[in-house]
C-alpha cells in the first residue's frame, strides 16, 4: 500500500481529484485529496494572508496529524508549489513528490513569470475565471457532462498564491525522487517550465495526450503512472 496526498490547482477544490482517488482506493492505496484554506469547499473562509507558503504548512500539519511517512505528494497546476513547499519543510515524511503538469518555482519567482492569464475576475483577496471563460477555455476539453460537473464547483483562488514570490530556501538542493507529469494538449504551464523542473530534480518524464486536467479527462491513464 502507498500514501498518496493529492493536492489541487488553482481555482480547485480536492474534488478535483475525485475520479483518480477512487482509482487508487481500489487498488488498496490510502489516499488524501484535502481542499486548502479557502479553496473548493473551504471557500467562505477566503481572506487576505492566504499563500502559497500557509497553504503548504497546511498539507504538513496533515501529515503531521495523521502520522503519514514515505507519502507520495502529488501536485497539478499550482499546486505544485504548495507540494514543493510542503516537501522542504517535511523532507522525512515524503518518498517522492509528482508534479502533474504543474508550476514548480524557483525561490522569489511568481506564478506571472512563465504564465500569462486572461483577464480575471479580482479583488483585495481573490482572483478567478469569469463562468464563460472557464467554460470556453479551462474546461472547454472536457466532455459536456464532466464540464457541467467541474463548472459548478470551481471557486476563486486566494490572490497572493497566484500574485506573490513563493519561498522555497531549501526544496531545489535536497536530494528527491520526482517524477513529472505533462500533459501535450496543455499550454499551461509551458512544457519548457516543466522540462526544467524534470532536469533540476533528475526527475522521470511523463507524457499524456490530454489537457491540463488530466485527473478529469485521463484519469486511467494518470493513476497508471501515479501507480507505476
Amino acid at each position: 500500500m502507498t500514501t498518496y496526498v493529492l493536492v489541487h490547482g488553482a481555482y480547485q477544490g480536492g474534488w478535483i481529484w475525485q475520479p483518480v482517488a477512487e482509482r487508487l482506493l481500489s487498488l488498496g492505496h490510502q489516499v488524501f485529496r484535502p481542499s486548502l484554506d479557502g479553496c473548493g469547499e473551504r471557500r467562505a473562509g477566503l481572506r487576505a494572508g492566504i499563500t502559497t507558503e500557509s497553504h503548504g504548512g497546511e498539507i504538513v500539519e496533515l501529515l503531521r496529524f495523521e502520522d503519514l511517512t514515505d507519502v507520495v505528494l502529488v501536485g497539478t497546476s499550482s499546486g505544485g508549489m504548495v507540494v514543493a513547499r510542503a516537501a522542504e519543510l517535511a523532507p522525512e515524511r515524503v518518498a517522492r513528490v509528482v508534479f502533474v503538469d504543474a508550476l514548480a518555482l524557483l525561490d522569489g519567482e511568481r506564478i506571472s513569470d512563465f504564465v500569462e492569464r486572461p483577464a480575471a475576475v479580482t479583488d483585495e483577496v481573490a482572483t478567478g475565471p469569469t463562468y464563460e471563460d472557464a467554460r470556453d477555455r479551462m474546461f472547454a476539453d472536457l466532455d459536456p457532462e464532466l464540464r457541467a460537473w467541474a463548472l459548478d464547483r470551481y471557486t476563486m483562488q486566494p490572490i497572493a498564491v497566484m500574485t506573490d514570490p513563493v519561498r522555497l530556501e531549501r526544496f531545489w538542493t535536497e536530494p528527491w525522487s520526482a517524477q513529472v507529469i505533462c500533459c501535450r494538449r496543455s499550454i499551461n504551464p509551458p512544457e519548457a517550465h516543466q522540462r526544467r523542473t524534470a532536469a533540476r530534480l533528475d526527475a522521470t518524464w511523463e507524457e499524456l495526450d490530454t489537457g491540463h486536467y488530466p485527473m478529469l479527462s485521463a484519469p486511467d491513464a494518470l493513476t497508471d503512472l501515479l501507480t507505476r
